[in-house]
């Protein structure tokens, strides 16, 4: 019988959870945000509201379900326009491409130029 050893996926999560706290630094900094906020849980999300030009209070709109993935879409949409990426990529940002998206944002040539005020 084989021997379940989890230890390689567990070292995978740790990895990708380092690589998502580098870019979500990078993007909250680049936003003129603290880079430390990306860790901490709830705040990081009042912070990607302020990014996207929403107030910090909408996160308790994400705790209300079926609510909760409208706001996230109009959120993810707006932090794409405010960094000059279309609502597409917004879309894609939030569904498919969350991980990859942040590396764009985030070591790409986007600068925030904000175009909802908070």
């Amino acid at each position: 019988m084989e021997h379940y050893d989890p230890t390689g996926y567990g070292l995978l999560a740790i990895i990708l959870y380092v690589l998502y706290i580098v870019a979500g630094w990078r993007v909250y900094t680049k936003a003129g945000k603290p880079g430390w906020a990306t860790i901490i849980p709830f705040y990081n999300v009042v912070v990607w509201c302020q990014i996207a030009g929403k107030p910090g209070w909408w996160l308790v709109l994400y705790l209300i379900p079926f609510v909760n993935v409208v706001i996230a879409i109009v959120v993810a949409v707006n932090v794409a326009k405010n960094f000059g990426k279309s609502g597409a990529f917004g879309f894609f940002l939030l569904f498919v491409f969350y991980f990859i998206g942040m590396f764009v944002i985030a070591f790409g040539k986007a600068q925030y130029q904000p175009k909802l005020k908070v």
